[in-house]
């Protein structure tokens, strides 16, 4: 027989190990690794010097390249250590699954081994209500899974890794092909066909690739497969079903395709990230791939050496414990080397003493592993991925996997030019760089969190329709965004506060266009507010990053009066709801016109704050915030409101009082502590509700107090408690008069602390 079917489990390194020492065995005239054919033209990248992985194959539509797939491989997944060997060696090596230009765009399914499709988060810019995304098929099950039963493993993970994975040679091919066989076993002792459709396709064209290589004139050519499509390659299926694999493979629709190489990352090679091929502990068998001896010690040493790095202990007594029972456990369940499972019962009894956060650290950063991959520079690359790799050089910025706080200061020609870039990406839906808490002070002060994942090359790929640069794809997005006229008046201004910190002089015209044509048309006041927030912030910071911001002005002046003008008649009968949604604008609003510090709008805005603080007929959330406002602004005096105060509590119904206390206190209760009026009309208050009015209201005040400090609502009981009943105001703590001989005696000692003499 002139083909050896190898069937493999993707990425495992006893697998790799195995397959790799039966290529140099067999030393083959061809390979044949299942995968797109349409990437037979990137594999000479594979023994580049500067190709690193994991990385992955993308190949996506030409037309539409959100319609992609990923093949991924690491060091350790066995069709990688095909490649690489029939590439070295000089041997005719090429992949033979059926092409993508067939599957992609055209057939309703993916392939569910090894083929990966990516879920997308939807583009920041696109509407706000998308279609709902389709029901997701059913898993199909792993056929491992029932061999793993039929051992008594509950788990087949730990079942193949105990036969397979963590082994140190040996060949289990044929046992493999065997046990699938029977697995797949059919009428007369042929294999059982797939029932899923594109199965059957995919088999067919692996079985036509096999017999064209062979009349090619190779004699001993390797099948590099997944393990279930082994019985489907042999020499029985090869010659009984020549015809009806011509047959299934005649006039199928062919879509253009393009193909890339991309970095990859152990975090999305891994189960959990939803890939389907996806293995649990990438980092461990990394490990057990690179180490060829003292495995279990050498891993409880990167075990400690991360601990200490995070100041959790990890001393060498504690490494030498570990071992210790990580050989022990081996031993008592009868296996020649410890297992993943062996080696996390030590870790956690010697390094964790019970607490899971220590063995979650290990988890993430080891059993998993944040590696990411790299590629040549000659990888053939979209214009934008080109871009990006030329402003990624040009900043001295990295790609990781691991998440990083990069923090900037805006003075510097070169962190400007970071926030740029990072808003820009944003912009076209390239989440590398996410906004963090800066730990400095001052408007030039600017913290991003970055981390890389894999699939923003499928998002660059297709921003590529709106430009060859990253500045103009984002000016061509947000242009098609402003031009549709579709988006809500506050979402645009977002966008053009987006669009001004990234640079963007051209979208910005065009959006300020948009902008002004929706203000125009707006009729709802809570629209307007909403709006005028970002524009704010544009108008403040904008001198900071080097903004050009006189074109904001004009708008926000309109907004801010027409806002004014409507928003006492807005606020006339509001629910409960409303009022509470209402609260939130106003608040809003005024944060921003205090970030503006603009006198005319000052005076337009108190004077409209006014008018709500005076409404009969609005809601007391509402209006107990106006006279908050008008009150920290210097507008009303204590006395002013004191009165308004009482009379708001004068108001029979209790649970109309307390929504105006809510509003009035909602946030800080410092007012309370400091002026005893306002401190015994409240109190007087609630002295003097009945017991039913008492309950009622007590849920709104419990909800107001909830969002004081904790030293305000300590020293708020402390003031009641020190408060003669039905008095209204704190009771003295004695009646002597003070001492003033004993006061004096204390003077030249505060003197001295305060530095105001020698």
């Amino acid at each position: 027989m002139n083909v050896h079917i190898f069937g493999i489990r993707h990425h495992g390194p006893g697998s790799a190990r195995s397959l790799k020492a039966a290529l140099e065995a067999l030393r083959p005239d061809c390979i044949l690794v299942e995968g797109p054919p349409e990437a037979d033209p990137l594999l000479p990248l594979l023994v580049h010097p500067e190709m690193k992985p994991p990385v992955a194959l993308l190949v996506y539509a030409s037309d539409n390249p959100a319609d992609a797939a990923f093949y991924p491989f690491a060091e350790f997944s066995p069709e990688w250590q095909a490649l690489t060997y029939g590439l070295k060696a000089g041997v005719p090596t090429r992949f033979f699954d059926l092409p993508l230009s067939h599957r992609l765009g055209e057939l309703p399914a993916a392939p569910t081994q090894p083929l990966e499709r990516e879920a997308q988060d939807p583009p920041a810019l696109e509407p706000a209500s998308p279609a709902p995304a389709p029901e997701p098929a059913p898993p199909t099950p792993d056929p491992l899974s029932l061999l793993a039963q039929a051992a008594g493993y509950a788990d087949f993970e730990r079942w193949w890794n105990h036969l397979v994975e963590e082994r140190r040679g040996g060949d289990v091919f044929e046992a493999v092909l065997e046990a699938i066989s029977v697995l797949r076993e059919g009428e007369e002792g042929g294999f059982a066909p797939p029932d899923d459709p594109l199965e059957q396709l995919r088999e067919a064209a692996m079985r036509q690739n096999i017999r064209g290589a062979r009349e090619e004139g190779h004699r001993r050519i390797a099948v590099v497969c997944g393990a279930w499509h082994s019985p489907a390659l042999g020499e029985k299926p090869l010659a009984s079903l020549r015809k009806a694999d011509a047959e299934l493979l005649k006039g199928l629709k062919k879509a253009k395709v393009s193909a890339t190489w991309v970095p990859w990352t152990f975090g999305r090679l891994s189960r959990l990230s939803g890939y389907g091929a996806g293995i649990t502990s990438p980092g461990w068998y990394q490990h057990l791939w690179e180490t060829s001896d003292r495995v279990t010690e050498r891993w409880m040493a990167k075990v400690a050496a991360l601990l200490r790095e995070k100041d959790l202990g990890g001393s060498p007594a504690q490494v030498i414990d570990a071992v210790r029972l990580a050989n022990t456990l081996a031993a008592l369940r009868e296996r020649s080397l410890p297992g993943l499972d062996e080696m996390n019962e030590a870790a956690e009894a010697t390094f964790a003493f019970g607490n899971p956060a220590v063995l979650r650290l290990v988890e993430e950063q080891l059993t998993v592993g944040d590696r990411l991959g790299a590629v040549p520079a000659e990888t053939p690359a979209a214009p934008l991925q080109q871009d990006l790799a030329r402003e990624i050089r040009r900043l001295r910025l990295t790609q990781d996997a691991a998440v990083r706080v990069l923090e900037l200061d805006l003075r510097k020609e070169i962190d400007l030019a970071r926030s740029q870039l990072f808003h820009r990406l944003r912009l076209l839906g390239v989440r590398w760089a996410h906004p963090a808490h800066s730990s400095g002070k001052g408007t030039f002060k600017e913290a991003w969190q970055l981390k890389w994942e894999p699939e923003f090359a499928v998002a660059l790929i297709e921003a590529g329709r709106y430009g060859p640069t990253l500045e103009e794809a984002a000016t061509g997005k947000v242009a098609e965004l402003a031009a549709q006229g579709e988006q809500p008046l506050p979402v645009l201004t977002g966008l053009l506060e987006d669009v001004l910190l990234a640079e963007l002089p051209r979208a910005s015209m065009a959006l300020m266009r948009a902008v002004e044509a929706q203000a125009a048309r707006a009729t709802d006041v809570a629209v307007l507010m909403e709006a005028v927030p970002p524009l704010a912030r544009v108008l403040r910071y904008g001198n900071v990053r080097q903004t050009d911001t006189a074109m904001v002005a004009h708008a926000v002046d309109g907004m801010v009066a027409r806002v004014c003008v409507g928003l006492p008649n807005a606020c006339a009968a509001l629910s409960d709801d409303a009022a509470a949604e209402m609260f939130g604008h106003v608040l809003g609003l005024h944060g921003a016109l205090q970030t503006l510090q603009d006198a005319g709008q000052t005076a337009l805005w108190h004077e409209t704050l006014g008018k709500l603080a005076g409404q009969v007929t609005g809601h007391g959330l509402v209006v107990g915030r106006a006279v908050r406002l008008l009150m920290e602004a210097g507008v009303y005096d204590l006395a002013e409101v004191a009165r308004r105060l009482g009379l708001a509590l004068s108001d029979p119904e209790p649970e109309k009082a307390s929504a105006w206390l809510e509003g009035f206190l909602k946030g800080s209760g410092l007012i309370l502590i400091h002026d005893d009026t306002l401190f015994g009309l409240l109190n007087d208050w609630l002295a003097g509700l009945s017991p039913e009015a008492f309950v009622r209201v007590l849920p709104l005040l419990r909800r107001t107090f909830s969002t004081f400090e904790a030293p305000e609502r300590r020293s708020i009981g402390e003031k009641a408690r020190n408060t003669e009943a039905g008095a209204g105001a704190p009771a003295s703590r004695g009646d002597a008069a003070l001492d003033d001989e004993r006061g004096a005696r204390v003077l030249p000692l505060v003197a001295r602390l305060l530095g105001v003499q020698a």
